[in-house]
């Protein structure tokens, strides 16, 4: 493996036995673990192994020999293709059933601390259409299929325009989606509706290669109010563009906060540029548990809403907030978790490293009312200190929920020192938690374990675990 003269390697007959971490498969073959994308334990199947390390290998299906009782029909056309939704063709039982044991195995293998029996998983009502956000790609180097490739081949015009989703790997090639089952209506239409126009009009979807083309992007959000915010993501802003905005105003009407972004970067992210109303409000709002929160354009919201009630009432319960305490909110974003919290407790102590989200953390306190939140912006381990923590009170009970990466270790041993009664640590991947949660062992144990389900047909989980002190 790894020459280019040498014939991939084919194995024939494997069984797939497990269902693992980044939405992959597992299968063991003599003593050595093989991951296959869209497969499922149960399946067997011929693979072509595509990389090849001493103990792992990367495999994709070549065919399915014998489909797994666990197996069904994918809902969308564009799996296998799409980056999204690997788990589709399992029921959706039985992305439960792994997703927590994805949590336990993680803290069985990588942790080194007692945890007691989890709490079944908290599963989503909806299983499709659960998603307040959705961003789509133009591009004019759309992914060609293999019949696409074959009329190029025989002189054929093939279209090259895409508005949809980035082929996982792929920089600069976009998958052209019919219809993503991820977000409610508008989404779809406005997608679509988009695409025509932009044809129709003849304007020019944008190619990140040679830096050109007039459409980039556009943002749909959608909150459980039935507002509906829409920022297109021009290089420029023109007639063309304001064409668009045009299009968009009149055949949309129910669109409440109609938004656009000039971006003449090199790269994708607009979170530092200006946005301008084109029509409506700068913001929506979401609800939830009879509190109100201000969205804008960047700001950062739980992707699905009404899980994310669910999660908070966790963190909130396992915390057994009492009047007089005081609660820091660690990686408050928003300042979601910290509002969400504020009715239970005397004081709660928001830290975040963007500013822009601190902002809307106050934001967000004002309108409900809340008057004993106090908000932070700068680096965790820089600002949580012991001279902080004498400034603010100690605290009797700290609410975590850092990002992928996991708490840095100068953040865990400032937690170890200034021993809150109890630590709610909420995680969007086990295995840094489990790591994190070793560290903490020496003062804390392991009392609850919570996981939950926010992101339906994929591997990802959410898990809260409540730490109380020796």
């Amino acid at each position: 493996m790894g020459r280019k003269n040498r014939e991939p390697v084919e194995v024939k007959d494997l069984l797939i036995t497990d269902a693992g971490a980044e939405g992959m498969a597992v299968a063991k073959l003599d003593g050595l673990t093989i991951f296959v994308p869209f497969a499922v334990p149960g399946d067997v199947v011929d693979v072509q192994l595509i990389k090849k390390k001493k103990s792992y290998a990367e495999a994709r299906v070549t065919r399915v020999v014998k489909p797994s009782e666990e197996r069904c029909e994918a809902r969308c056309t564009h799996f296998g293709l799409c980056g999204g939704c690997k788990w589709q063709i399992m029921p959706y039982e039985k992305q439960l059933f792994y997703k927590q044991k994805q949590v336990e195995d993680a803290f069985k293998h990588i942790g080194k601390f007692d945890f007691p029996e989890l709490q079944p998983i908290i599963a989503s009502e909806k299983q499709y259409f659960y998603r307040n956000k959705l961003e789509y790609t133009f591009s004019c180097l759309r992914w060609l299929s293999d019949s696409d490739n074959a009329l190029r081949e025989a002189g054929e015009p093939v279209e090259t325009d895409a508005l949809g989703f980035h082929i996982p790997g792929k920089f600069d090639r976009v998958l052209d989606i019919d219809n993503c089952y991820l977000q409610e209506e508008p989404s779809n239409s406005i997608r679509l509706a988009l695409r025509k126009f932009a044809k129709e009009n003849n304007l020019s979807f944008y190619n990140i290669r040679a830096h050109e083309g007039l459409l980039r992007n556009v943002v749909i959000r959608k909150s459980s109010t039935n507002e509906l915010m829409v920022i297109m993501i021009f290089s420029r802003y023109d007639d063309d563009a304001r064409s668009v905005m045009e299009f968009l105003a009149d055949n949309f009407p129910q669109i409440t906060s109609l938004l656009y972004i000039v971006n003449d970067k090199y790269n994708d992210s607009f979170t530092d540029l200006e946005v301008n109303v084109f029509k409506g409000e700068a913001f929506i709002y979401e609800k939830m548990d009879e509190l109100r929160f201000k969205i804008g354009p960047v700001s950062f919201f739980q992707i699905n809403t009404a899980q994310a009630c669910r999660l908070y009432s966790v963190a909130r319960e396992f915390a057994e907030i009492k009047g007089t305490d005081v609660v820091y909110d660690l990686y408050t974003g928003t300042g979601t978790i910290a509002n969400f919290v504020a009715r239970d407790a005397c004081k709660v102590i928001g830290i975040e490293y963007v500013e822009s989200a601190i902002d809307d953390a106050r934001v967000n306190s004002a309108v409900n009312g809340i008057s004993n939140t106090v908000f932070y912006a700068g680096d965790m381990a820089k600002v949580l200190t012991k001279e902080f923590v004498d400034e603010n009170g100690r605290p009797d009970v700290v609410i975590t929920d850092p990002p992928r990466a996991g708490m840095a270790p100068k953040v865990v041993q400032t937690l170890l020192d200034i021993e809150p009664e109890r630590i709610v640590y909420v995680s969007c991947n086990p295995a840094t938690q489990a790591r994190d949660l070793t560290l903490l062992d020496q003062k804390y144990r392991v009392v609850k374990v919570q996981p939950v389900d926010m992101f339906p047909q994929t591997h990802h989980v959410e898990n809260v675990v409540l730490l109380v002190k020796r």
